[in-house]
């Protein structure tokens, strides 16, 4: 940590990530939309078997299209939302089982929760219209630092402002939400999850409502702040260019969500320049600001809808739409395995095409897909 900090460091020593989740599902009943309160609600599988590991000082953008998981993922990450199944670990500890009354854990569930944050994408509904930028920020150190007096708590803030770019410090603290711009209220949201000293902090779609303009000077501030405080962000978001920059910069990976699945994950550039996963590629078409070019002169699709994450196709999800599926890919879901070549194993995908013996090449392709 930087010695410019005014955070004290009190880093947790452990080989172990920061935050690890394995076979994780989070599966929802659907919301009635009748009177009948005894009717049958279906159930959404939001999330679906889902692993993922953060290293201290990482970051991982999720990108996929509405209705991915991809919000749900991150909020399970944070300890938000409870999985159905599955285990969510936090240097080690299942938060969920910290968070029993009658456990002991080693580390309490207080703790987990300062130290795993979010950055909103409305940073203006989280912030209290009442409250100046002062107060909303003088509260949480208030209850996590109770023995700080109001002179340094007033300092430690007036630092971060400025550290921000808000300056003068003390016009600003004084200011109310409706008197800033949404630049400014989200450089407020990201001040107070730094001041819990978090080891991650989820950035849901966090830059999306700004202009694009604000976007990369948002994005800079962030990775600026994660290497001066060592906090590692799981960045959301719907827009490819927007989770590209963020990862590439910080040397993160970059994740593939679609239908409540990750799909494929790995270093940014080798996912966006040797995609495994056809619906990666998929996205890639779609964001002709990546620079990359592609081949297909139309998107490589083989149907446009997406299905419904109530009742997800069997097999492989993407299979409906897959331009290279066959019957196989309609039997079961793929592993998630390192994709051939890459000898550190970050690049990983879930897509038969990427193993040369499977029983995938002898299969009979679908309506209009070619292998």
């Amino acid at each position: 940590m930087s010695t410019d900090t005014p955070l004290e460091e009190d880093p947790l020593q452990s080989d172990q990530p920061v935050l690890s989740m394995s076979n994780v599902d989070v599966h929802f009943k659907k919301e009635g939309s009748g009177l009948n309160p005894f009717a049958h609600r279906p159930t959404v599988r939001a999330v679906d078997g889902v692993d993922l590991e953060i290293e201290q000082n990482d970051v991982v953008a999720i990108v996929g299209e509405s209705g991915s998981g991809k919000t749900t993922l991150g909020k399970t990450a944070v300890g938000l939302q409870k999985p159905t199944n599955g285990s969510v670990n936090y240097w080690g500890q299942d938060i969920w089982e910290a968070k029993k009354w009658r456990s002991d854990p080693e580390i309490p569930f207080e703790e987990i929760r300062r130290s795993l944050q979010i950055i909103h994408q409305d940073p203006g509904a989280s912030l209290n219209p009442n409250r100046t930028v002062l107060s909303s920020l003088s509260a949480p150190l208030k209850r996590w630092q109770p023995n700080l007096g109001s002179e340094d708590r007033e300092a430690r803030i007036f630092h971060f402002l400025e550290r921000v770019g808000m300056s003068p410090p003390q016009d600003y603290a004084h200011r109310y939400p409706h008197q800033l711009s949404g630049g400014e209220k989200q450089r407020v949201a990201l001040i107070r999850a730094l001041l819990m000293n978090p080891d991650l902090i989820l950035a849901d779609e966090a830059v999306s409502a700004l202009d694009v303009s604000l976007r990369v000077e948002m994005m800079d501030l962030m990775l600026e702040l994660q290497e001066q405080f060592d906090t590692s962000f799981l960045f959301i978001s719907h827009d490819l260019s927007n989770a590209r920059y963020i990862a590439e910069h910080a040397g993160g990976r970059l994740g593939v969500m679609y239908l409540g699945e990750l799909v494929e994950i790995g270093p940014v550039e080798e996912v966006l320049e040797n995609p495994q996963h056809p619906y990666t590629k998929v996205l890639k078409w779609a964001t002709p600001e990546l620079g990359i070019e592609e081949d297909a002169s139309g998107p490589p699709v083989r149907e446009i809808d997406i299905p419904d994450p109530v009742n997800p196709p069997a097999g492989c999800r993407f299979h409906t739409r897959c331009p290279n599926a066959t019957e196989h890919c309609k039997t079961a879901a793929p592993d998630v395995t390192a994709v051939d070549g890459d000898d550190n194993g970050k690049h990983r995908v879930a897509c038969y095409r990427t193993t040369e013996d499977d029983a995938y090449w002898d299969s009979d392709p679908l309506d209009g897909a070619e292998l």
